[in-house]
């Protein structure tokens, strides 16, 4: 194996994964297809407009957008060589998730999607919290998010014995950076690093609650299988929420 790559701004990351990242989708294709199916029998009908946060290559939200009859999608993609590899045409917005307050206009989506942990790639709890409040004011009254969080008790994905040890540590030492990891990829030869954080169903709600979102459903999918599991210790977390009421 070869050295490791580490960059401490995960959008550099994702530059460097550009040229794999259809590779590295294809590793955990059965996971991704089925956070689209839950979200897709989830979008209301009648949905006229798609923002997808972390959009990476654009493929995923064309997809969702195209089978429920959307027709208007903008893609969030701070990454340019991401950003790159997007159909020309499109609707591109270069801003990072924490920056989408600051953006002009009034602008309202019917359905929102930051998926595939994207947002354990936004460092610290405040910035989660800026990027979770500007969701909830380019929401529609009556629209959707959707976001789907590595959960840090999978006890499927991680094991037993070191998630107890990671529960331990986290009832006993309570401090912010509490799920902060390094995520890495392989490719190739080489291996990348950068900053990444695996979430607690009470933190997601935490940040919730403060960005005035409301829940309207919690979903556990198996990592491996892409399977819809009843014990949240069996997968990681797809979120659904509303504008709080």
């Amino acid at each position: 194996m070869g050295d490791i790559e580490q960059f401490h701004d995960p959008v550099l990351a994702y530059d460097r994964l550009s040229q794999t990242y259809a590779e590295l989708a294809r590793r955990r294709e059965r996971y991704l297809i089925g956070v689209e199916r839950e979200i897709l029998a989830r979008v209301p009908s009648g949905c006229a407009s798609l923002l997808d946060i972390g959009a990476g290559d654009g493929s995923r939200a064309l997809r969702i957008a195209s089978q429920v009859g959307i027709s208007r999608v903008v893609r969030v993609e701070p990454s340019e060589k991401m950003a790159a590899q997007t159909p020309t045409g499109t609707v591109i917005w270069r801003n990072r998730a924490e920056e989408l307050a600051n953006r002009p206009g009034d602008e309202k989506f019917d359905v929102i999607t930051c998926l595939w942990n994207v947002l354990g790639h936004i460092q610290g709890t405040a910035r989660r919290s800026q990027a979770l409040h500007a969701v909830k004011s380019l929401l529609s009254e009556k629209g959707k998010f959707f976001t789907d969080v590595t959960h840090r008790y999978n006890v499927r994905s991680y094991g037993l014995l070191p998630t107890t040890a990671r529960w331990l540590h986290d009832s006993f030492v309570p401090r912010e950076k509490n799920g902060d990891v390094v995520a890495r990829w392989n490719i190739g030869e080489s291996r990348i690093s950068t900053y990444g954080h695996v979430f607690t169903h009470s933190e997601v709600m935490h940040l919730a609650r403060n960005s005035e979102l409301q829940l309207e459903e919690r979903v556990v999918i198996d990592y491996e299988d892409g399977r819809v599991r009843g014990s949240a210790l069996q997968g990681n977390l797809l979120y659904v929420f509303r504008r709080h009421s």
